[in-house]
């Protein structure tokens, strides 16, 4: 009998092990990184079965909403660098993931939002080869390398000030009142691949920030002990899905991560568009023109 008992125990030991895991994810910091860890768990294994998925899940890619069982997290993927912010007075987070594979490189920036004990929402931005100024192999050669560790609590900027931040960068694109941005030295923008700086102790981010793009639908996730936000948005009126994220310390910004997806036949403008034109980020009837 104690045989039978013994066997009983361990059997409902290895039953209940799942739910021990999921009853972990809450709208705490440490259940949001519990919730990420599954999330980065099962994208390595294109498996998102072990994920606590409420019902009703919102499953969603460069803003557009995916049937989750043809979604990019039914891929596996060998992940060679991700990096999480979390963000519980929303109960979010959000995790940059490298992939370098030859055969299929990405980089991916996924949201979660947990509600309770389950995960609600993932929305992913996917960009891949063909999307803006993708070049995976300079992402992973920069983003390691770059401090976005904790920062001392004394030391924290507010969210306030990492959404002040964020907004007068991405309102920059539009007038172009670049002094209004609390820009820091050194300062580094990753944008799909291409970096702005080289290393010196005056590498600035204000290079190439265009004029007449009004970049809208913005959505922040805050990480105050990281000093670090990002904005899902659209680049440009019903224009590019699109994520920003910033890495700000004493109220100035030092990096900058972009991600956009460029759908075959959209053009992205830097300017005013001329008459008759179609708006930023509408199929474009000719060739593209460059810069974002």
């Amino acid at each position: 009998m104690s045989r039978i008992l013994g066997k009983w125990i361990l059997l409902s030991a290895v039953l209940m092990a799942p739910a021990a895991s999921f009853a972990q994810v809450a709208c705490t910091r440490d259940g949001l990184q519990a919730a990420t860890n599954l999330y980065i768990d099962a994208q390595s294994k294109g498996d998102p079965s072990g994920l606590p998925l409420a019902t009703g899940l919102g499953y969603t890619e460069n803003m557009q909403v995916v049937d989750i069982k043809s979604g990019v997290i039914q891929k596996p993927l060998k992940i060679d660098f991700h990096r999480t912010l979390i963000d519980p007075s929303s109960c979010q987070s959000f995790t940059e993931v490298i992939v370098t594979d030859k055969s299929h490189p990405y980089v991916l920036g996924t949201r979660l939002r947990v509600n309770h004990d389950k995960i609600a929402e993932i929305e992913s931005m996917v960009t891949q080869p063909g999307d803006w100024l993708f070049n995976v192999d300079n992402y992973y050669k920069w983003s390691p390398t770059e401090d976005w560790g904790t920062i001392p609590a004394g030391q924290r900027d507010s969210r306030d000030t990492l959404v002040a931040a964020a907004n007068a960068y991405l309102d920059a694109f539009l007038e172009k009142k670049l002094d209004l941005v609390p820009w820091g030295e050194p300062c580094n923008r990753t944008e799909g691949g291409i970096r702005t700086g080289k290393g010196a102790p005056d590498d600035s981010c204000t290079v190439g920030v265009p004029a007449g793009v009004n970049i809208v639908a913005r959505r922040f996730i805050v990480d105050e002990t990281t000093g670090s936000i990002v904005a899902f948005c659209t680049f440009g009126v019903g224009g590019l899905a699109d994520t920003h994220l910033f890495r700000v310390q004493q109220g100035k910004l030092r990096y900058v991560h972009t991600l956009t997806h460029v759908p075959a036949g959209y053009r992205v403008r830097t300017g005013p568009p001329p008459a008759n034109a179609p708006a930023p980020g509408n199929p474009a009837p000719s060739n593209p023109p460059p810069a974002k």
